[in-house]
């Protein structure tokens, strides 16, 4: 016969095992930073909302994703100075490889992890101008003409404008004839800006409400969602000729595995590539990679003729020594101003 005392007990540890039980088929919650550039704050709010929904079935985990935006520049030096992340999604692969050249914080190899080069959406650069385009704006060519007024970040600190200036190169470089002829053009283009705002957002700002200049250079992505928030205000001008903007993502291997949240930040860039994400992605007009999302989302974008970083500029590392390396094309430009 069990004693009352030994009957106690037995309940006891019974309702121990029970709530262990429940506490290991419930992961703790877990907390992931992302660090991005200006231009994502809508896409990684919808995305996040979404993502953590679906790990949330699969796991049984709760996941909440907090976000850092800036200049895509100043974003990487945060990383590398200590900032936190567990994911980085930067404007560009130049920026994403300071991660790795400055900081160890990720493999010289990163890129090969994810598919496309790990850019889940593109975009490109496209004008806006006020509406009625008041000043006849055209294509890059009427950016350097006396009196217009240019918005654009500044290239030091934001990817985007790193994307804006080697559009601008490329196009010269074609229609006037060779690198000389283009650095001139861009001198005269950066001649008619008034403000270097650090990172894309705030040069939207800076035209949109601050109604400074006559145009903005802008990512596609952001000129869409403009004209989708002020209506008429503003018009759209795709130029003759611009660059495939590739916005790259990775995971922060040095804090992810001093964190223990390697799995979950895989996954979250992982979901990017699914039927969800790009979908997602389309939805904020960025360009998918995946055809289903490609052939849904196609109408919303104009064909334009895209040149590459590899192809006319020799890569990001050749890019930033020729361009925006201290000293280098944009110094001299800018500086001389």
């Amino acid at each position: 016969m069990i004693q009352r005392k030994d009957f106690l007990k037995t309940l006891a540890a019974t309702a121990l095992l029970a709530v262990t039980g429940i506490a290991a088929a419930q992961p703790a919650p877990v907390t992931l930073l992302n660090v991005s550039y200006d231009p994502t704050r809508e896409l990684y709010v919808e995305f996040n909302q979404a993502f953590s929904k679906q790990w949330k079935a699969k796991t049984g985990q709760d996941v909440t994703i907090k976000q850092s935006h800036g200049g895509s520049g100043k974003q990487a030096r945060s990383i590398i100075d200590g900032l936190d992340a567990d994911v980085a999604t930067l404007a560009l692969g130049g920026d994403t490889d300071a991660l790795h050249e400055h900081g160890a914080l990720i493999p010289k190899d990163w890129q090969k992890r994810l598919p496309h080069n790990s850019s889940p959406y593109t975009s490109t650069i496209i004008l806006v101008v006020r509406e009625g385009n008041p000043k006849g704006i055209k294509d890059w060519d009427d950016l350097v003409k006396p009196g217009i007024s240019v918005i654009t970040p500044n290239p030091k600190t934001s990817g985007g404008a790193r994307w804006n200036y080697l559009a601008a190169w490329e196009f010269a470089k074609r229609k006037y004839g060779g690198d000389a002829k283009a650095k001139d053009f861009v001198k005269k283009l950066y001649e008619n800006v008034p403000v270097l705002d650090t990172g894309a957002r705030g040069s939207t700002i800076t035209f949109a409400q601050r109604n400074q200049g006559d145009v903005l250079i802008a990512w596609e992505n952001e000129a869409y969602l403009l004209e989708k928030e002020f209506g008429a205000k503003f018009d759209v001008v795709v130029p003759s000729i611009s660059i495939l903007a590739e916005p790259a993502v990775t995971v922060v291997d040095k804090n992810v595995d001093k964190k223990g949240t390697r799995a979950v930040s895989q996954a979250y860039l992982e979901y990017l590539y699914s039927d969800e994400g790009q979908d997602i992605a389309g939805k904020n007009f960025y360009r998918p990679t995946s055809p289903k999302a490609q052939a849904k989302y196609a109408k919303q974008f104009p064909k334009l003729n895209l040149v590459t970083i590899d192809k006319s500029f020799g890569g990001w590392n050749k890019a930033t020594k020729d361009h925006f390396a201290d000293g280098a094309s944009f110094d001299q430009i800018y500086l001389k101003k």
